[in-house]
């Protein structure tokens, strides 16, 4: 791993670090809604042609929102899955309520779609899962994309996770986009929902690039107002030495400690327990004082400390 190559990079490492990568919400939504618009037609001809299953496709709601509220409107009865990429192990979040199942159980298996399908109560079944799993498919090719913008999700899909699993299954946090696709007959319908870490976006879909050649992409557009106001702590820190655990345990109260030789270059800066930059302790008349030097790199410093000295 290595230190950023441009100021604009940096900041987007602090940004992470800090507050979880995440874009302007207009920008955000935006390409969402363009996904979702592209992907529908794609997703009703898969469903409605190839799978046989005579139902209707809408884009409900396209919203800025965090992975782990992807289960929130799901009911007690659901099916998710999580599909990775190259980049990230949760590039994508499915999770399919129990309407939406049951609509597509019955299209599938030749029920009259103008009679009222029977809800789903209980735990599903295996083929239910299955079905769930076929649907998340589905979806997930509508939305990849191809070429420089492609998510580059890894397909086939993971089968899909029902039950206790699916509920206890722990989604990391992070700004997403939120996609809904309704799936609907004449007298029932239900929803997927598709969850996609904001991250993903910045990295595959340009939200970021708008000023990073010229390094200065304006903090406020990618934060609420409300985020900017907040405030941190910062605390500078200062390595002293590498001692023994024989060392530590014979100090004793007035024992004076010395620094190393380099520790006055290597203070660091830090907020939130979260390091941010690698810096120079020093004294500016009567204030002491911290310089920058360069953006911490967590990677660098491990790498460092196998490799003492």
């Amino acid at each position: 791993m290595t230190s950023p190559g441009s100021p604009s990079q940096a900041r987007s490492l602090i940004i992470e670090r800090l507050v979880g990568d995440s874009g302007e919400a207009g920008h955000v939504i935006g390409t969402g809604r363009s996904m979702g618009e592209r992907a529908l037609p794609l997703l009703q001809k898969s469903l409605a042609g190839e799978l046989g299953a005579q139902v209707t496709v809408d884009l409900r709601a396209v919203e800025v929102s965090r992975v782990p509220d992807a289960r929130v409107h799901a009911g007690e009865s659901f099916a998710l899955t999580i599909i990775p990429s190259p980049t990230s192990s949760d590039a994508m979040t499915l999770v399919i309520d129990a309407p939406a199942i049951a609509v597509m159980v019955c299209a599938l298996f030749g029920g009259d779609p103008d009679q009222p399908v029977a809800p789903i109560e209980r735990e599903l079944s295996q083929i239910e899962t299955d079905v769930a799993t076929t649907v998340f498919q589905e979806v997930a090719q509508a939305l990849n994309g191809s070429g420089r913008r492609s998510l580059e999700l890894r397909l086939p899909v993971p089968r899909a996770l029902s039950g206790n699993e699916a509920r206890r299954r722990v989604l990391r946090d992070g700004a997403a986009v939120r996609i809904v696709f309704g799936i609907s007959t004449p007298t029932d319908s239900g929803t997927v929902t598709v969850m996609i870490p904001q991250r993903i976006l910045l990295a595959t879909r340009g939200i970021a690039d708008v000023h990073d050649s010229e390094g200065t992409t304006d903090w406020r557009a990618r934060f609420s107002e409300e985020v900017m106001r907040s405030t941190v702590t910062l605390e500078a820190t200062m390595p002293l030495a590498r001692l023994t655990l024989g060392d530590i345990a014979g100090f004793e109260p007035g024992q004076v400690i010395e620094f190393e030789e380099t520790a006055q270059s290597h203070a660091r800066l830090s907020a939130r327990d979260k390091t941010l930059f690698v810096c120079e302790f020093g004294k500016l008349g009567q204030n002491y004082t911290v310089r920058i030097r360069h953006p911490y790199d967590a990677g660098q410093d491990f790498i460092d400390g196998l490799m003492p000295g």
